[in-house]
């Protein structure tokens, strides 16, 4: 049996108002191009495998729906570029239900209440395992979220120095129970944290989790650097490692 696309959630720009549930396997190929990169329509079609009328019909639908737009190319004006037009929120997997440990009351006393973790780290972390038992993502979210905390505390946090700066974090991270940091600094920044805040005492799924701390890492060195970053979580609990590293390095402008 063919594995079925998660279900993908889409909330509108600007003035419109309310999400889109996308469930169509070639609605959904189209849109996981498009979040990607801008397209022509030529180049969609040759990406689907689909005919012209088929991805003719899915596109007006999608834009219809708000979800993408298209403009005029430079060059040659009979041809269209389309692009996202929505933020992609999260999606759900739609799989069968299996209970996980983590969200089991005897594994949360344990390891939770037992240990006298603070109750918002039980609720945070009871959350989060939830979500994952139930087969929804939102990561996208737990980004932006990120980005607002980040960009919330960073005049807290600067100092002309990027050591003393990046000590201001680890000091930060440790004092509010996220966990313990250190820095290593080349061409790239590469972040340890130890005793992770957000995925510590999550499943193992082999995937990264720790969406809220990319997002307050990216904002952090965007504000410092004045110039966009990107921030990957290369190492993870979830994952099956005994530590969380991210990485982060510059992006080109255009990305920007």
């Amino acid at each position: 049996m063919k594995e079925q696309k998660p279900i993908q959630i889409f909330s509108n720009f600007d003035e419109k108002i309310g999400v889109n549930v996308i469930k169509s396997p070639v609605k959904l190929t189209i849109l996981e191009m498009l979040r990607d990169s801008d397209m022509e329509f030529d180049e969609i079609v040759n990406n689907t495998g689909k005919s012209k009328s088929t991805v003719s019909v899915h596109l007006k639908s999608l834009r219809e729906n708000g979800i993408i737009s298209y403009r005029v190319h430079p060059v040659d004006n009979r041809k269209k570029i389309f692009y996202l037009n929505s933020k992609y929120i999260g999606s759900v997997n739609i799989a069968e239900p299996k209970e996980i440990k983590e969200t089991q009351a005897d594994y949360l006393i344990e390891n939770l209440v037992d240990d006298d973790a603070e109750f918002s780290t039980l609720l945070f972390h009871t959350l989060k395992s939830m979500l994952i038992q139930e087969g929804i993502n939102i990561d996208p979210i737990l980004q932006s979220t990120g980005n607002c905390i980040g960009n919330s505390i960073f005049g807290k946090l600067y100092d002309d120095d990027l050591d003393i700066f990046m000590r201001n974090i680890a000091t930060f991270w440790e004092n509010k129970g996220l966990g313990r940091l250190s820095f290593e600094v080349g061409q790239i920044i590469r972040i340890t944290t130890f005793d992770c805040f957000e995925c510590e005492l999550l499943p193992r799924t082999g995937k990264p989790a720790c969406f809220l701390d990319t997002g307050i890492f990216e904002a952090l060195f965007t504000q410092y650097f004045k110039l966009p970053v990107s921030v990957i979580e290369t190492q993870c609990y979830t994952m099956g490692d005994e530590k969380c590293v991210f990485e982060v390095e510059p992006l080109p402008i255009k990305n920007y």
